[in-house]
C-alpha cells in the first residue's frame, strides 16, 4: 500500500502526517529524519489496528501539485 504524507516545516523542525491514518504523526529537527519517522509510524499504526482487529483504510488521498503566477 502506498499512502501519501505530508512534511511541514516548523519552527524548530519538521512535522509529518498521513491524511489517511488519522493519528499517525511524526516530528523530528530534520526532514531526511521526520520521513524515517513517518514511515515508520505508518507501519506501527497498520500493526496496531491489525492487532485490534480493526479494518485497515485503504490510501485515498492523492498528492499534486498547482503552478500559478500572479499579475504584477
Amino acid at each position: 500500500m502506498k499512502y501519501a504524507i505530508v512534511i511541514e516545516p516548523t519552527r524548530t523542525g519538521y512535522s509529518a502526517y498521513v491524511p489517511d491514518l488519522p493519528g499517525c504523526v511524526a516530528a523530528a529537527g530534520s526532514y531526511e529524519t521526520a520521513e524515517k519517522l513517518i514511515h515508520e509510524a505508518v507501519v506501527f499504526h497498520l500493526e496496531a489496528l491489525r492487532e485490534d482487529g480493526g479494518p485497515i483504510p485503504e490510501p485515498r488521498t492523492s498528492v499534486g501539485s498547482v503552478e500559478v503566477s500572479l499579475p504584477q
